[in-house]
Order: structure tokens, then sequence, then C-alpha cells
């Protein structure tokens, strides 16, 4: 009876070890900061207020791929990332998956684990991730919990603007605001070489989307650089990128972030 019971113990200290083991995060971690509105939050497949459930290759589950959940543990990501982060929209693919996959396949990552921290939500404006904003205090706090585990920041992908195309005062403010968000995640982060991967807009809300274009591709700051979703099919005709669009997008900034980023480590 001695020995049964003891191998009772000794099992039982192995499944709570093996708990433990799960539930703690490598310290080795690429963090990515995914920002924005619906469309860095990921409409891909998603129908009115259905997603159809749809995973790309490339999109798939990876070991090697974190999520910062809303409650702020990491997990295993899996679309949709930003499930329980972008309100009570329905999400489906965005960008962030593929953007994962295509990091290790290249060896960018180095043997970490790439670590993702969705922030984005639907239909905001720049002025509402202004500092002093409850998104911008937000996204501030979860990369902060973030590293707190380990690891560093790779870059934040940034894929807003579209309800900056409604108001000429929004559109025409547009450059100015972006710049004080690079300049003040600077600051917060303590990384005054933060690299930030803006998406330009490939569509919008209103008459003004070649004039936040224009401020997109004009913001002259070491360490911003651009990718142009301009081109790239919708899911809806014409606001939001479908499925296929998120999985190229998300490769376009793999290879900007391979080209720019990964000096910095």
């Amino acid at each position: 009876m001695l020995p049964f019971l003891c191998f009772l113990a000794a099992s039982a200290a192995a499944l709570r070890h093996h708990h433990a083991a799960a539930d703690v995060p490598p310290s080795n971690k690429l963090i990515f900061i995914l920002a924005g509105q619906s469309n860095m939050a990921g409409r891909g497949g998603v129908s009115g207020t259905h997603w159809d459930g749809v995973v790309p290759p490339d999109c798939a589950p990876s070991a090697s791929v974190l999520r910062l959940s809303p409650s702020l543990r990491w997990e295993q990501a899996r679309e949709p990332l930003h499930q329980g982060i972008d309100g009570n929209r329905t999400c489906g693919v965005g960008p962030g998956m593929s953007f994962a996959n295509a990091l290790l396949r290249s060896g960018g990552a180095r043997g970490a684990a790439v670590a993702l921290v969705p922030c984005a939500v639907g239909g905001t404006r720049m002025a509402e991730w202004a500092k002093g904003s409850e998104l911008y205090a937000d996204m501030v706090r979860r990369a902060r919990v973030a590293v707190e585990t380990g690891g560093r920041i790779g870059a934040v992908l940034w894929y807003q603007g579209e309800s900056d195309t409604v108001r000429w005062a929004d559109a025409s403010e547009y450059a100015r605001r972006m710049g004080a968000l690079v300049r003040d995640l600077r600051q917060d982060f303590a990384m005054p070489h933060l690299l930030l991967i803006q998406v330009g807009l490939a569509s919008g809300l209103g008459q003004y989307t070649e004039v936040v274009r224009e401020a997109q591709k004009g913001l002259k700051l070491r360490n911003v650089r651009f990718v142009d979703a301009m081109g790239l099919p919708f899911q809806d005709g014409h606001l939001h990128l479908n499925t296929q669009a998120q999985v190229q997008l998300g490769h376009m900034l793999a290879q900007s972030y391979l080209t720019y980023g990964t000096f910095k480590h």
C-alpha cells in the first residue's frame, strides 16, 4: 500500500510541476505591440457578426507564438487574436499570426518566442490614442506587463487611420498626432529608438483618405517605417481586408521588421 501511495504522491507532484511549468512563459521573448483599429484587430472572414472560423496555414497556432490575454496572462496565440480585446465586436483573422509565423520561419526571432500584445480597438480615431487617453494607458500597461516576465519589445505594429478620414480636422492633424504618439511611446517605454511599423491605409470611412495616407508616408521620424496596404483585397468591398489580404499584410510586416528591426537585437 505504501509504495502505491508514494506513486500517487509522486504523480501528483509531477502533474503540479507540469501545470506550473505550462503557466510560466519563456523569459526569452520577442514582443510586438499590435495597435490601431479594426483592420489590425482583424475582420478577415467576418460577415456581420459571424466569423467563418477559417484559419489559413500561415495563421496556425504554434508553441512558439504567445498572446497576452485580456486578463494579462500569457497563452498560446490563436485566431482571432483580438478576441476579448476589441470590445464586443466580432473579430476574425488579422495580420498578427501570419506576421509571427513568418518571423519564426525566417529565423528572425533568433530562437526567441514571438509574443504578441493585441491592443487594437475598432472605430477609434488618432485623437483617442493620445497620451492621457484610456486607449494609450491600456496599451502602455499591457506592454509593461509583457516585459515583466522577460524579453524585449521588437516593434509596435500600427494600423489605424480609417476613422480619421471623415473629418478634415482629424485628417489634417494626423501627422502631428502620429508624431506625438511615437515620441510619447518611446519616452514611456524608455526606448528612444523604438521601431514603429505603420500600415498605409487601403481604405477610409470618409473623403480624406489620401490626406491621411500622405501624412503616413510623409512622417519623417527615425525608425518609423511604412508598409502600404493599398491594393489588398477587401472582405466587405470597401473597408476591411479579407483573410487572404491579412495573411499577405502579415508577411509584409515581417519583411519590414526583418529589414529594419533585427539589427537592433
